[in-house]
């Protein structure tokens, strides 16, 4: 069996050790490890960068565009989880479901970028929505989110984890209020708007998982769409996904007593999709795991598109 040589540049992060776990027993990786002294010894960081096939990259973004600047070796490829590269067009986009192009684009590329978990919730129900013709891009849209702590970063885990931690941590916790949230670019663009929307996300105290979600009034939708049109829309675009799937309207398959928890999928690379509402509002909402498919998982599904192992290796 033919193996992939593949350097984590970042390991020691939230999204670096849920990817390292996914991968440490593949028999078709070979695993390439930094000597843990050496971890910010640029010298030895490039040399494995350059003697991989793949390298993940799970840094800050600066530190994202400096490993991207070490490499040498032109059959290297990277694949960055973090914010710096997803809006940039000579990168694929690395959320394959969004269309046969963007599928297309990550097989061929030498360089993906991995979505943020945020705007993979938003772009999930966007986007096609966009491209239907069914959404203006020019709709003053407005989305709202909640997640769970771990994607806050190691510090922000260690206090929600901690015996003495404050109170107010205790309650859902809303933030960005200044509206310049770093997700709101990608959002923006991959989805296909004229104006960032209005982004509303709030940390909450439970581990892993999220909904993200968007309300729409039907008046102002090209053609006036119905629920039920909408519905078969997102069906329709989302058929044969592995790891989309589109949940019955309104939710009536998996929803209790009407309430959307934001952590059953936590653990896994799915992301759901659901719409509700009536004939005067609809609400779009997605379901997924910030550090599934909203990063580690995503950045693997990437990796076996790439490569051209079964996609679901190491994410069922």
């Amino acid at each position: 069996m033919k193996t992939t040589k593949v350097y984590i540049d970042g390991q020691a992060g939230t999204t670096g050790l849920k990817l390292y776990d996914r991968i440490k027993n593949r028999s078709d990786i070979e695993l390439l490890t930094i000597d843990p002294a050496l971890h910010r010894d640029n010298a030895e960081r490039a040399r494995l960068i350059n003697a991989s096939d793949v390298t993940f990259l799970c840094l800050p973004d600066a530190a994202s565009i400096e490993a991207v600047s070490f490499v040498q070796n032109p059959d290297t490829r990277i694949i960055d989880a973090s914010t710096a590269h997803r809006t940039n067009p000579e990168w694929a986009y690395g959320f394959p479901e969004l269309s046969a192009a963007h599928r297309e684009k990550i097989v061929n590329s030498k360089r993906v970028a991995v979505p943020g978990c945020y705007a993979s919730g938003f772009a999930a129900l966007v986007y096609p929505m966009v491209q239907s013709g069914f959404l203006p891009k020019n709709y003053p849209l407005t989305c709202h989110a909640v997640s769970g702590y771990s994607g806050a970063g190691k510090g922000a885990i260690a206090v929600y984890e901690s015996d003495d931690r404050p109170a107010d941590y205790d309650s859902p916790r809303q933030y960005a209020l200044g509206l310049m949230h770093k997700h709101l670019p990608e959002m923006q663009k991959v989805s296909g708007l004229d104006f960032p929307p209005v982004f509303n996300p709030l940390v909450c105290d439970y581990f892993a998982g999220m909904v993200v979600s968007v309300p729409l009034h039907r008046r102002f939708l090209n053609g006036m769409p119905s629920i039920e049109q909408i519905h078969e829309m997102f069906t329709a675009h989302y058929a044969g996904q592995r790891f989309v799937k589109v949940r019955a309207l309104q939710g009536a398959d998996v929803l209790e007593n009407g309430f959307l928890p934001a952590n059953t999928l936590a653990g896994t690379n799915m992301l759901e999709i659901f719409v509700c509402g009536n004939e005067d509002r609809i609400l779009l909402a997605s379901r997924l795991d910030n550090l599934g498919k909203g990063a580690s998982g995503a950045a693997l599904q990437c990796f076996n598109i790439m490569t051209g192992a079964p996609e679901e290796t190491g994410l069922e």
